[in-house]
């Protein structure tokens, strides 16, 4: 006569052996997708932030004689260029023939606007970088150019 059963193998049954394999690779898949896309956010920002500076740069070296406020001009050109970008999170350097101004408004700096002198734009802008609680303590995003004042 036929078994109507059969008996299970020294280690029993394997109906949930992919199931316990899916739940331990999981967590891993999860943090490593999490992880690519918060840098991936992070360096949109960055490439953001860089196009926002060059472009700011431009402004800066194109306006001699045009603006009483390069600074602000700068700071205007990159607001308009990244508009991904929070406009007070950014921190704004701007050297103008080796004067440097920090702030967002520098009115004597158009003074210093000499035909052929450099100027130089420097940006920050604050990261966050954060996998599942684990954050990045210091993420500074930092870009500088430079371009000759015609």
């Amino acid at each position: 006569m036929r078994r109507l059963f059969t008996t299970r193998g020294r280690f029993g049954s394997r109906r949930g052996q992919a199931l316990v394999e899916f739940s331990f690779a999981m967590p891993i898949l999860l943090i490593t997708t999490t992880g690519m896309l918060s840098f991936g956010i992070a360096m949109h920002n960055f490439l953001t932030l860089t196009n926002g500076v060059n472009t700011g740069a431009q402004t800066v070296a194109m306006s001699r004689g045009q603006t009483t406020d390069p600074c602000a001009s700068a700071l205007s050109a990159i607001e308009s260029a990244a508009p991904g970008l929070t406009g007070g999170s950014i921190s704004l350097t701007v050297v103008i023939n080796g004067t440097s101004f920090t702030s967002t408004s520098c009115p004597t700096g158009a003074a210093d606007m000499t035909q052929g002198t450099m100027a130089q734009v420097t940006a920050s802008y604050p990261c966050v970088l954060a996998v599942y609680g684990l954050v990045v303590p210091s993420c500074t995003l930092r870009s500088q150019a430079s371009e000759l004042i015609q």
